[in-house]
């Protein structure tokens, strides 16, 4: 009776794997087609995943071939649409262009706390993608549970909890937007309940942190959250938004102040803000906070700016210049920029690895970096009307994106 079942059960399993085959082959060749259109749109419009959305499969059911997937680009699926179209593809069109539903009308975030930890999958557990500072306008493309897809400024792409951002209408947003600001500037801090820094903290705040201005207490200001919670703040550790866009210069001095006064920050993958920061984190909190938003990661920022030197000639650098890292390519392999630091005179670098500290390039010095040294790659000198780069402005703050686009 056993080798019986056995052999019953082998028939069904051998059964099943030629029934699965049969349908692969099926599906590859009714498919491919509809396949090949599929790659030859994401290709076009999603060259970096990480700041845009096309997630789309072509499979078959019930005889009929289904288009199903999510995106936030309105002309990839338009362009997908009219080439299946072009090429007499039928198909069951299950494309959805976000927001959708609910999310329609509340298209919009802000982020309420100090540092918002936006994820790579919406769960606690998921890799720490990136973080927003307060007051950080968010584009909210889709919702699971208590997680929404979001875009930050930057146009990256990644998750955060419901607890750290406010929901928003565009009418909401604008009114928000057009509310008199302050910035906090301090590398960290608090906010109070009363006009006393022997009040009742409200909340932590690091740098870049932005909030609607009430009125002005003695040595405080009185500020609202994003979230309508009150709060007051020291005058000397913040600035009025206006002031401060005003009073902004990404010179050499400014930029090197800036990185020296978060030296010792510890390492945090994903981090860009002064509770830890990453290596491109760190290099793009420098230069927020002196109004140009960088793009998130090295592999991107490598493409900013002006290209200054690939031969280790650092002669031609001058503080403020973006050093990268990396593997160089080869005949089999590409090119991957892993690292970034910053230039900041004196054949020294400042760059986050392990933590926030200097390096040198002299070789003949006791400190030499002899492990950056070798994987350099080259030096990009950031220009502020860089494509590439946002530059802050009074009107537009945190250079708000258009996640349609």
């Amino acid at each position: 009776m056993r080798k019986y079942i056995k052999s019953v059960i082998g028939l069904a399993a051998i059964g099943l794997v030629i029934t699965s085959c049969d349908k692969k082959e099926e599906k590859e060749e009714i498919n491919s087609e509809a396949d090949s259109i599929i790659l030859e749109v994401k290709n076009e419009y999603v060259p970096d995943k990480r700041v845009a959305l096309f997630e789309v499969e072509s499979y078959k059911k019930d005889g009929k071939l289904i288009v199903k997937g999510d995106s936030n680009l309105p002309n990839a699926v338009n362009s997908l649409r009219s080439q299946l179209a072009a090429k007499n593809i039928a198909f069951i069109d299950s494309l959805h262009l976000l927001p959708e539903g609910e999310l329609k009308n509340t298209s919009n975030a802000v982020v309420k706390i100090s540092v918002a930890n936006i994820r790579s999958n919406p769960a606690h557990s998921a890799e720490l993608a990136t973080q927003a500072t307060m007051g950080t306008p968010l584009n909210v493309l889709k919702h699971e549970g208590d997680w929404y897809l979001v875009q930050t400024p930057d146009k990256y792409l990644a998750w955060v909890d419901q607890g750290g951002i406010q929901l928003m209408s565009d009418s909401e947003m604008e009114i928000w937007l057009n509310k008199p600001k302050l910035i906090f500037t301090n590398t960290f801090g608090s906010s109070f309940t009363e006009a006393s820094d022997e009040a009742q903290v409200v909340s932590d705040l690091v740098a870049g942190n932005v909030v609607e201005i009430v009125s002005e207490k003695g040595s405080f200001y009185e500020v609202k959250y994003p979230s309508g919670t009150p709060a007051f703040i020291k005058k000397d550790e913040a600035k009025l938004y206006p002031e401060w866009i005003k009073s902004l210069d990404p010179s050499e001095e400014n930029l090197v102040n800036t990185s020296r006064s978060l030296m010792g920050l510890p390492y945090l993958w994903g981090g860009t803000s002064s509770k830890g920061v990453d290596c491109s984190g760190f290099t793009k909190t420098i230069y927020f906070l002196n109004g140009i938003v960088l793009p998130r990661d090295a592999s991107q920022q490598v493409h900013a700016g002006k290209l200054i030197d690939s031969t280790r000639n650092f002669e031609k650098l001058i503080p403020g210049d973006l050093l990268f890292f990396g593997r160089k390519a080869t005949d089999s392999t590409s090119e991957k920029v892993v690292h970034v630091g910053m230039w900041i005179g004196d054949n020294q670098f400042i760059h986050s690895l392990g933590n926030v500290h200097i390096s040198t390039t002299d070789t003949t010095a006791a400190d030499f970096d002899e492990y950056n040294y070798n994987r350099y790659l080259r030096t990009k000198r950031i220009l502020p009307d860089s494509e590439k780069v946002i530059r802050l402005s009074q009107s537009d703050l945190y250079g708000k994106i258009d996640a349609q686009k």
